[in-house]
């Protein structure tokens, strides 16, 4: 009984030094979460977006500069710099022009801004019809949302279905929403979209 007993005792030793050798299992990383869902069952998109290999090259040919400055200070802050957003030089093409249009029209009513993909150059409208001095929406603070947001979607940012009011996004298509929720620039969970999509 007694030989069972250290033969026993021998191989339980012996397994555990086998299993401190082993080297220990590769930790997974943790997975990005992905962003939430978006409208009309569309994905955000690297193919759908500005972005020129790692960079957005950009002209200005907007009266609204502190808005354009406003929505590339927002979407480079922190930890979103994975994407370079800057002008366009003298050897360069843009990647996206800053404009002004002046329409309340089809496809212009109550349509503050809107960015506009080409085969060239993408186009990013700010609408003076409302955004300029007097207008309905003529203020520095919605100049500034309306500028964020169009630069999200050039980014390749859809409009987000975050559960209206549950997971604020400044990627929403509702414009007074945006603005009742106080969004200035990306969330938390535009953070978590770029990240999915940009690294």
């Amino acid at each position: 009984m007694t030989m069972r007993t250290n033969s026993l005792a021998l191989a339980a030793a012996s397994a555990a030094a086998v299993l401190l050798a082993l080297p220990s299992p590769a930790r997974a990383r943790p997975a990005v979460s992905a962003p939430h869902k978006c409208e009309g069952g569309e994905s955000d998109s690297r193919g759908h977006s500005s972005v020129d290999g790692t960079e957005i090259a950009w002209d200005d040919e907007s009266k609204f500069d502190d808005a354009r400055k406003h929505a590339i200070k927002v979407w480079t802050a922190g930890t979103l710099k994975q994407v370079e957003i800057k002008p366009d030089g003298a050897t360069t093409y843009a990647d996206l022009e800053w404009r002004d249009t002046s329409q309340t029209g089809y496809g212009w009513n109550l349509v503050y801004g809107k960015w506009d993909a080409n085969t060239g150059t993408d186009y990013l409208w700010m609408n003076r019809a409302y955004l300029d001095d007097g207008k309905s929406h003529g203020t520095t603070a919605a100049r500034r949302r309306v500028a964020a947001h169009e630069l999200g979607h050039a980014l390749g940012f859809c409009h987000k279905d975050y559960g209206y009011g549950l997971y604020p996004s400044v990627m929403w298509a509702d414009y007074d929403l945006i603005e009742g929720k106080g969004i200035n620039g990306p969330t938390s969970n535009d953070v978590k979209a770029y990240h999915s999509l940009w690294g």
